[in-house]
């Protein structure tokens, strides 16, 4: 049977929840155990793919395409599971599924109610999320105390007495300031947890989030109004490298008192691949410059996965990536002078019109001085559009996203070039934007003689989508002549991948690569960009930004 470790946080938001499931899970899982991953987000929102970046950071998409949150990331990139659509529920979605059940007569007309219906519909759900895995960490989303969150607590309460002493835990973050300069504050903590006993919750084990290794005396203190055993309380020290984490946690004995509570006879610990890890972050050969030319980069969280995939490559690569975060908006007003320095250029996904003119001076530049560039997704959108407007003289060249009366609309929904093609002028009409996305795991074939084939070593591949629009097929011809590559389709003959034969590094994919690239395994993409910028650094060829 199942066991399940129940995460939950209080005093404020963010203290890294998701970072601390991931490390515990991925430590169990060193252990021998199958660990599985499940996310509560009290918000009313079905999912976060119609949530602005500004507000909640980056959408993780899974492989059977579900829009989650982005802690399903770091999920991923800890512990050896592919999540999906059991493992992230909103409160949105939790209350979709029983107003559903109750139109169609299932509760036999008895009055619904947040308990037990809400909550009966909660611990179904988590039990979907935990499969057959050993372990199922389940992260609540918010803080104690938030009204949103409490039909989760609840039910992760009743949980709690239906299965039983050993197949239960709970683990609460908190925040343990220090104040004055050196005064550290236990209080903080001491009311978070009476708030979450208040519920009927009563914690196994504290991680106390804090600059530096709570003393001693401190931690007696915590345990003792708190109710929780000394040896449970532990510091969730600030690290300058999350993927420390786990072993941080072990040290302190985070998993032997996981395992002793759960009663699981697991093997020792064996952290070997996330010391090789850390050693390799921390002892880079080499730093290069990479710009990143986005819309969001004031809240970094909205490219986290792709941060992450720069910092994977660089593992694989020996290399310390120094990524500059570049607003597009700012290459539009300013020009491109913050490229001058850079060893790359990465142009990521995104929706809208804004910013885009200055993603594409970015590519320009890159294309036109020689310098290694990834496109990912609108990265790859921009890069045609930029092609067909400066190479092949398409001087009004556009997706039909940003322009629907472009006389070339290289970029375009299925259906539109599909019209342009049977000479019906429809795109003025619009398009409906419902179940028009293009999410999750796609295969694609990689032509041979390719840089992409030459990269992932294979003929064909498997990775996720999150888009709309799709290169416009009915200029293929045109753009091969221009003397494009097109060295990666989808099975029904959609572009994934574009390259320009003769530059030193130039690849964009319509896929989303970051989003299966781990700090373990890398990404072939990633791993082979860093070092096409490594390159240019030991050749001295122009760079591309400083921030």
């Amino acid at each position: 049977m199942t066991r399940f470790v129940f995460v939950t946080g209080g005093v404020v938001s963010s203290l890294g929840k998701g970072i601390a499931a991931a490390s515990l899970g991925a430590i169990l899982e060193a252990r021998g155990l199958k660990v599985s991953m499940v996310k509560l987000d009290p918000y009313i929102n079905v999912d976060p793919g119609t949530m602005s970046p500004f507000q909640h950071g980056e959408v993780f998409v899974t492989d059977d395409g579900t829009e989650t949150d982005l802690d399903l990331g770091h999920y991923e990139r800890f512990v050896h599971t592919t999540t999906g659509r059991h493992s992230n529920f909103t409160t949105g979605r939790i209350y979709e599924r029983v107003i559903a059940k109750e139109r169609r007569g299932d509760y036999l007309g008895a009055t619904v109610q947040v308990i037990p219906h809400i909550t009966d519909e909660i611990k179904r759900s988590i039990r979907l999320g935990a499969g057959d895995a050993d372990v199922c960490m389940v992260e609540i989303g918010g803080t104690v105390g938030d009204i949103e969150s409490l039909p989760f607590l609840e039910a992760i309460r009743q949980l709690g007495v239906e299965l039983g002493r050993n197949q239960v835990m709970y683990m609460h973050l908190t925040l343990v300031p220090v104040v004055s300069g050196s005064e550290i504050k236990t209080k903080p903590t001491q009311h978070s947890v009476k708030e979450l006993r208040g519920i009927g919750i009563q914690p196994d084990v504290l991680l106390c989030r804090c600059k530096d290794t709570i003393p001693d005396d401190q931690r007696r203190k915590i345990a003792l109004f708190t109710n929780v055993e000394e040896r449970a309380v532990f510091s969730a020290v600030d690290a300058d490298d999350i993927y420390k984490i786990p072993m941080l946690l072990h040290e302190q004995g985070l998993d032997a008192i996981v395992v002793e509570r759960l009663g699981l006879s697991v093997p020792p610990t064996d952290l070997t691949e996330w010391r090789a890890v850390v050693a390799a972050k921390a002892n880079p050969e080499v730093t290069v410059d990479i710009a990143m030319v986005g819309k969001y980069v004031q809240m970094r969280d909205s490219y986290i996965s792709l941060s992450e995939a720069l910092t994977h490559g660089g593992l694989k690569a020996r290399v310390r990536v120094n990524v500059h975060y570049i607003e597009a908006t700012d290459i539009e007003t300013g020009g491109t002078g913050c490229l001058e320095r850079m060893d790359a250029v990465l142009v990521p996904g995104g929706f809208g019109e804004r910013g885009i003119e200055g993603k594409m001076a970015a590519v320009r530049v890159a294309r036109e001085k020689g310098i290694a560039y990834l496109g990912i997704c609108l990265g790859m959108q921009l890069a045609v559009i930029e092609y067909g407007r400066n190479v092949l003289g398409l001087a009004k060249a556009n997706s039909t996203e940003f322009d629907r009366t472009s006389p070339h609309p290289v970029i375009a929904m299925i259906t539109e070039w599909k019209d342009q093609a049977r000479g019906e002028q429809q795109r003025s009409e619009g398009s409906d934007l419902g179940g028009t996305m293009r999410l999750g795991a796609q295969e694609v074939e990689l032509g041979e003689g390719t840089l992409a084939r030459q990269l992932y070593g294979q003929p064909m591949i498997r990775e996720r989508h999150r888009h709309r629009y799709e290169f416009n097929n009915n200029y293929l011809d045109q753009y091969r002549q221009a003397g494009l590559r097109f060295s990666g389709f989808s099975h029904d003959g959609l572009v994934e991948i574009v390259e320009l034969p003769g530059h030193p590094w130039f690849l964009a994919t319509q896929f989303h690569p970051e989003f299966t690239s781990t700090p373990r395994g890398g990404h072939p993409l990633f791993t082979s960009f860093v070092r096409a910028a490594r390159a240019a650094r030991a050749a001295h060829l122009p760079k591309a930004v400083s921030s």
